[in-house]
């Protein structure tokens, strides 16, 4: 690819596909509620993480500079620690947070970019975008069940922003 022209050379010759985890889901909703239930504290915890964990925040300030620190809680007590920290919040089109376990230099923290496309129809095409610090941290996420928990984890957001727009 070097020797083509740059105006000829991929855009995504530079990007690190194979540190990227990419989950995507049609929401019947739109975009402005779907937006809301990942932006207003009194909904986020209600729906985020897969199924059979609950939410406990222990602080939350859900804003550029913010940080979200909450327990993932199995059924059995086991508790995962996990930290947010807001990083851009474009209303109604764009998150973009790193998270990781609630340790000060987490080696795992990724960077997550969530977008909300909103379709002609009123529904809402959720995009997240997980960057890992290394191919190997990737493959290790993807070997814990990143792809299938995230699926998850939108289903709940669906269900809970349906019962939201039912209202």
């Amino acid at each position: 690819m070097a020797d083509l022209p740059n105006n000829l050379q991929s855009p995504w010759r530079d990007w690190p596909l194979d540190r990227e985890i990419v989950i995507t889901r049609v929401i019947d909703a739109p975009r402005s509620l779907v937006y809301a239930a990942w932006a207003d504290p009194d909904q986020i915890g209600r729906w985020f993480g897969p199924d059979g964990l609950a939410i406990e925040t222990r602080e939350i300030d859900l804003r550029p500079g913010g940080v979200w620190r909450f327990d993932m809680v199995g059924d059995d007590g086991t508790r995962y620690t996990n930290r947010m920290r807001f990083l851009r919040m474009e209303d109604a089109a764009l998150i973009e947070v790193e998270h990781g376990s609630d340790e000060e230099d987490d080696p795992g923290t990724f960077r997550m970019l969530i977008t909300f496309d909103e379709q002609s129809d009123g529904k809402t095409v959720l995009t997240l975008r997980q960057m890992h610090p290394s191919r190997a941290r990737r493959d290790w996420a993807i070997g814990f069940g990143a792809v299938e928990y995230g699926g998850q984890t939108l289903a709940k957001l669906a269900r809970h922003v349906a019962s939201v727009n039912a209202r």
